[in-house]
């Protein structure tokens, strides 16, 4: 956690962002496979280098490989048949010398050619993480988080098995296939005529069940996906699962994935596993052919024993990289369907991006103007309608209401998460359509109910709110949200290593570090989404004093449903159904025996006001 990244990229969040979480299936991209091996080329390219001694050195190979057959005639038509034992010797000396390069050019090629593959599915890797990094939160509120992890995990790793074995056995293939072609024509065409009719008829067959190998890996790659999403739902979810008994429901749900995965993975199998046989057959039905046709040339004299012989050698050489071609088919359908999964996110044009001519915000004093601002996270289903208020520097915006009424929205339509479907908001004057998102984002901290904690130490999950600061500032932040009486009796203090999520630190705790983050990040503007309404009430009186220090001279927005921590606030703002029914200080409203008062009583009914 100690590297840079920029507020755009960290921004500022201290927990995971609100809003409604509507998991769609992912839509599958168009058949296109010219278009995704051109993509994938692209990320070979900046390592042609490697790709030229790879070409170079299964050229060497195929063509010690290629020259065999023709040996092995001259070794039975003239050796053999002159008795001539010591160049005999010299050939067979030849044909093992061959081999020995043939094997040290494809050892050789296969460490370039992995190091190349690493390197570029590196690379993808990279655009894919970064542009999720960029990706706007409708993106993850649309998508099961399991389904994403899988394009960054097992998509990009069947690329890399695809890349890193599978291409120089398909180039080695085709230069095979070529050179074998060639020598068989130069030494009797007319038995290689005989020879080469099995490639129409392989050609035809491999197209065919390609085309339902890859529709079955597609479908395989989709199902994956989901049952990594039940997976991940699972193990984050534990705690509610065992609380609410539902451990055979969650059984049930994986059975479920689990099946359809089978069911997918095993026709995506089968068609793949069709190439063998298919292609054997053919073989044995080549041999067969070249030997009767052989044998009969042999006697009419249009063909020498060490013809025949050379010629069932270069069927084999000749069939087995069709073989192989065939049987590659496989692991090249799978590897599409995971480039075109990773490509689709890739292929996501951010939501929220800076307009080209965006002004830098600076200096920001911490004005907020909503300026009659409606939204809805799905089309005709509006959270907020007609919202308008203004927040001066260093005012304190109290934000109250039944849950689902869109407190929350105001704040995600302030960051940023979401852009506002009519109306505008401004910061100190500017609309923040019109800033940079990164400078927006900078001028504000967050600190909600469910803090996130990252897998590091406590002095890194402080510092991840302003990585330029020191120990001692990071040790003063933490004093300053009353976080250091804690951390001190943690067994390594502030080099305690945290779990993942901080499930180790109570929430009160995890609470007190999302503050001190917000310390450290001394941001303009303050958000604080119902920082106390899950902790005790001794740690929500820490919790408020470090909210008082953390406020002072700022632009604050609080969503509280304890209302006790509000009545300071210089405007308590009542929203119910999208709008604002009611705004004032607290006595005022409570004057006004309006909706605010009624939530009042409610929560002080036998408490004095």
């Amino acid at each position: 956690m100690s590297d840079k990244r920029s507020a755009t990229e960290r921004i500022r969040v201290f927990g995971p962002p609100g809003g409604p979480r509507a998991f769609a299936a992912t839509p599958q991209k168009a058949d296109d496979v010219v278009g995704v091996v051109r993509r994938l080329w692209q990320y070979l390219r900046p390592y042609k280098i490697g790709m030229i001694w790879v070409g170079v050195l299964v050229g060497v190979s195929t063509a010690a490989t290629v020259v065999t057959p023709y040996l092995i005639k001259i070794a039975i038509d003239d050796c053999l048949a002159d008795a001539d034992l010591a160049r005999l010797a010299r050939v067979a000396g030849l044909l093992i010398g061959l081999q020995v390069i043939a094997a040290a050019a494809t050892w050789i090629q296969t460490v370039i050619m992995v190091h190349v593959s690493q390197k570029s599915v590196r690379d993808l890797r990279k655009d894919l993480f970064d542009r999720l990094q960029a990706l706007s939160l409708r993106f993850f509120d649309t998508r099961p988080h399991g389904d994403v992890m899988s394009r960054l995990t097992n998509d990009t790793e069947t690329v890399s098995n695809t890349l890193g074995q599978s291409v120089t056995q398909l180039i080695s293939s085709v230069l095979a296939i070529a050179g074998s072609a060639v020598g068989m024509l130069w030494l009797n065409w007319r038995l290689a005529i005989v020879a080469l009719l099995v490639v129409p008829i392989t050609w035809v067959l491999t197209e065919y069940l390609a085309k339902i190998t890859r529709q079955g890996y597609r479908d395989r790659q989709r199902n994956l996906g989901s049952l990594n999403g039940v997976i991940e739902e699972s193990v984050s979810g534990q705690r509610v699962i065992k609380v609410c008994r539902r451990e055979e429901q969650a059984i049930g749900e994986f059975d479920t994935a689990n099946s359809g995965f089978r069911v997918t993975a095993t026709k995506a199998d089968i068609y793949v596993g069709l190439m063998g046989p298919v292609m054997g057959l053919l073989r044995n039905a080549n041999f067969a052919m070249i030997a009767a046709a052989g044998g009969w040339m042999a006697v009419k004299g249009l063909a020498t024993v060490g013809d025949v012989a050379a010629f069932m050698t270069y069927a084999r050489q000749f069939s087995r990289p069709l073989h192989m071609i065939a049987m590659l088919y496989g692991s090249i359908q799978s590897a599409i369907a995971g480039a075109e999964r990773v490509f689709a996110i890739i292929d996501e044009v951010p939501e929220i991006q800076d307009k080209p001519d965006a002004k830098p915000l600076t200096e920001v004093k911490g004005r907020v103007d909503f300026d009659d601002v409606s939204f809805g996270y799905a089309e005709d289903v509006p959270v907020l309608r007609d919202v308008s208020f203004v927040a001066a520097p260093g005012q304190t915006i109290a934000l109250v209401g039944p849950t689902g009424a869109g407190k929350t929205t105001i704040i995600n339509l302030l960051t940023r998460f979401y852009d506002v479907d009519e109306g505008c908001i401004r910061v100190d004057g500017t609309d923040i359509r019109d800033v940079k998102v990164d400078d927006l984002r900078q001028a504000l901290g967050i600190v909600l109910q469910d803090t996130f904690l990252f897998a590091d130490t406590v002095r890194e999950n402080i510092r991840y709110g302003c990585l330029d600061a020191t120990d001692e500032e990071v040790e003063q932040a933490a004093r300053l949200a009353n976080a250091h009486e804690f951390i001190h009796k943690l067994p390594h203090g502030y080099d305690t290593q945290l779990s993942e999520a901080g499930s180790s630190l109570s929430q009160g705790q995890r609470q007190l570090l999302a503050i001190a983050r917000a310390v450290l990040a001394d941001p303009a503007i303050l958000i604080l989404d119902e920082a106390t309404s899950s902790v005790d009430t001794r740690t929500e009186i820490h919790i408020q004093e470090a909210m008082l220090r953390l406020m002072e001279g700022r632009t604050s927005f609080v969503i509280a449903h304890r209302l006790s921590t509000i009545r300071k606030a210089d405007c308590i703002m009542v929203i119910d159904d999208g709008r604002i029914v009611e705004r004032g200080t607290h006595a005022q409203l409570m004057e006004s025996e309006g909706v605010y008062a009624g939530l009042h009583a409610s929560q002080f009914a036998h408490v004095p006001v």
